[in-house]
């Protein structure tokens, strides 16, 4: 591998608050990844820090860029208003592919609890109790032990004008990791603010051309890494206990450093410990490591149909 570099870029959901580009840029004759920089953009910058960005996109040669927030829109297009036959009957492709998959599940779950309703419970409520970072590998990948949680969010449905296919392919490899660890369930644009988009889809025509730009999660990323043994389930609990939060991005962090070849300078290491919207960007920018090493989970094409370069990362074979 030549000199290559990647950064992140987290906006935290559209809150107006300082954030952070992180870049890591890999040195062969070392073999070893370094924190290059960690940029702060504040909030009272806010009239220049478009410009910021761009500016420092250019100054490293950036080609890679790994965010926070959608690069896509839903499957729902103003193309289509004349002709509208309603959102449950919504007769586009990649729409029609998602329900099949969530009613496949649904219809697989309900199967194997008539079959055998005596196991069927005691597997149930044994799934509860999964330590994900055991559950590395699956027989077979598409059998799902369905939570009731999650068989919830999936008679719910799939909405066209809000969800995209990779909310669903995210839900049905994460939802109960994520509802457990986190407390939250993915969706798109549930945090995302119309004064954030517009201000990306300005950003975006002011990058270079050449940048490509990948969408990703912080949080699925910390699962993978949990996963992969790399940090425990106590790191990320930790993470939203305002005592020991700081301490648990340390400790990711050393893991981080340990398992991914990475050096983090003391005074970076220092700020990302005490700042999350620096440990998110930080975050970010590992994903891009995975990605630039082959090191990427597969997505089936009707969950990237749209072209927004969602990328999730794997730790499981790191090197």
């Amino acid at each position: 591998m030549g000199t290559k570099n990647v950064a992140g870029m987290s906006l935290g959901g559209g809150r107006r608050e300082n954030f952070f580009l992180s870049l890591l840029e890999y040195y062969p004759d070392k073999k070893r990844w370094f924190l290059k920089s960690l940029l702060q953009v504040k909030d009272e910058e806010i009239n220049d820090r478009d410009a910021i960005i761009a500016s420092w996109v250019d100054q490293y040669g950036l080609k890679e860029l790994i965010v926070d927030f959608p690069l896509s829109r839903p499957p729902c297009e103003e193309a289509c208003l004349n002709s509208c036959t309603g959102a449950l009957a919504c007769p586009r492709r990649e729409v029609l592919e998602v329900r099949s998959e969530m009613q496949k599940l649904l219809d697989e779950d309900a199967q194997f609890e008539q079959q055998n309703p005596k196991k069927y419970e005691q597997e149930r409520v044994s799934s509860l109790e999964v330590d994900y970072s055991k559950n590395l590998t699956n027989k077979n990948p598409d059998e799902h032990m369905l939570s009731r949680s999650f068989k919830r969010k999936l008679r719910k449905g799939f909405t066209p004008y809000w969800h995209r296919p990779i909310d669903f392919w995210v839900w049905k490899n994460y939802y109960d990791q994520l509802l457990e660890l986190f407390k939250i369930s993915y969706d798109s644009f549930g945090n995302v603010s119309v004064m954030l988009l517009a201000r990306l889809k300005y950003l975006v025509r002011h990058l270079p051309r050449d940048l490509r730009m990948y969408e990703s999660s912080i949080e699925i990323c910390l699962i993978e890494l949990y996963r992969a043994r790399i940090i425990t389930k106590s790191n990320l609990l930790n993470l939203f206990d305002l005592e020991m939060s700081s301490s648990a991005r340390e400790m990711i962090l050393q893991q981080i450093e340990k398992n991914m070849d990475i050096f983090i300078y003391e005074n970076d290491l220092e700020t990302i410990i005490k700042n999350e919207q620096a440990f998110d960007s930080f975050i970010l920018s590992v994903v891009g490591q995975r990605m630039l090493m082959n090191g990427l989970r597969e997505i089936p094409e009707w969950g990237t149909s749209d072209g927004g370069n969602f990328i999730v990362p794997s730790f499981l074979a790191h090197g």
